[in-house]
């Protein structure tokens, strides 16, 4: 690990300043940075630590919904009984993501922002454009297993890890963001994070120097939460495909249907037109198929994670069929 300076950060405002000098870093938990730095794979010159800003607050929203303060620990937000009783698929991504003891220290913020764990991102000594632009991306022609087969390009084919951000983009959060000119912003979590295109190295919307200040779910959407998470191991792996749903279900007909993928591609994956053909539509294999066709329009294997194609048909069978038996 390389030397670095350390300031803990009396206002957001000057974490927002001392975060857009060159080689700054902000951290809270540190459970994604720390093990980045680790492996010099992350090298900041100053840490910013905002532990100590009060950002760690669930609040109710005038709306009906919820906001989330940035600072709020994975452990609490899953735990919160208004996430359980409103936005359960939240609370169940929260609770198959990681370890307890890492969920007591992961934030909000953090999870939204934390590294793809594709292999060759985290070994310095292979070529990988997200962390040396240019040099190349060794997991087209390598070991591919965990990585994208939607939404990705020549230059990168790595998977966005988070299971809380699957959950909140079927729920349409709002990320609220502050920069150090004091300007706020209100981000779609549609928006938020990039796909790789020719600059995987860019992943967020976040501009220089914008932090994360908290996320805000909307009122919940009616019908049944579920998360379906498929992974090599029960516990501590990342997905190979992942499932928010919300569907709202009367008889044997789906009223509305909302569906959110991890594993997939560089950000939460969901799809319109899935949705649309899910919607007043019969419950069924056939309704399923073709949701599933939706989902996976231009869908490519790199070899090793062609398996991910139809591991994904098969999982959105099996989420649908649970709940429309429920």
């Amino acid at each position: 690990m390389k030397a670095f300076t350390y300031q803990r950060a009396a206002s957001t405002a000057q974490a927002a300043e001392a975060a857009s000098k060159p080689g700054a870093r902000i951290i809270a938990g540190g459970t994604n940075l720390l093990d980045l730095m680790k492996l010099q794979v992350e090298t900041p010159s100053a840490l910013i630590d905002i532990n100590h800003l009060p950002l760690d607050k669930i609040e109710e929203t005038p709306e009906g919904g919820l906001r989330v303060g940035a600072l709020v620990r994975n452990s609490d937000l899953a735990a919160d009984p208004r996430v359980r009783q409103r936005y359960g698929v939240l609370s169940r991504a929260l609770l198959a993501g990681a370890s307890a003891q890492l969920r007591n220290k992961a934030t909000t913020g953090g999870n939204l922002l934390q590294r793809t764990r594709c292999y060759y991102f985290y070994d310095v000594t292979k070529p990988c454009n997200k962390r040396d632009p240019g040099s190349g991306c060794a997991a087209l022609a390598g070991f591919n297993r965990i990585h994208a087969v939607l939404g990705a390009s020549d230059a990168c084919i790595a998977t966005h890890p988070s299971d809380m951000a699957v959950a909140m983009r079927a729920l349409d959060a709002k990320v609220e963001t502050s920069g150090r000119d004091g300007e706020r912003r209100v981000i779609p979590i549609a928006d938020f994070h990039r796909l790789p295109g020719k600059t995987p190295e860019i992943e967020t919307s976040l501009k220089p120097g914008e932090i994360i200040t908290a996320v805000t779910l909307p009122p919940p959407p009616p019908g049944i939460h579920v998360y379906r998470k498929v992974r090599d191991r029960a516990s501590y792996a990342f997905a190979l495909v992942s499932v928010a749903a919300i569907v709202d279900v009367s008889g044997d007909r789906i009223r509305s249907a909302r569906l959110a993928f991890g594993g997939l591609a560089h950000k939460p994956w969901r799809v319109t037109a899935a949705e649309d053909r899910l919607a007043n539509a019969s419950a069924g294999v056939t309704t399923s198929d073709a949701a599933a066709d939706a989902v996976l329009a231009g869908a490519r294997g790199h070899g090793g994670n062609d398996f991910k194609i139809p591991l994904t048909r098969r999982t959105i069978h099996a989420v649908l069929a649970k709940i429309t038996r429920t």
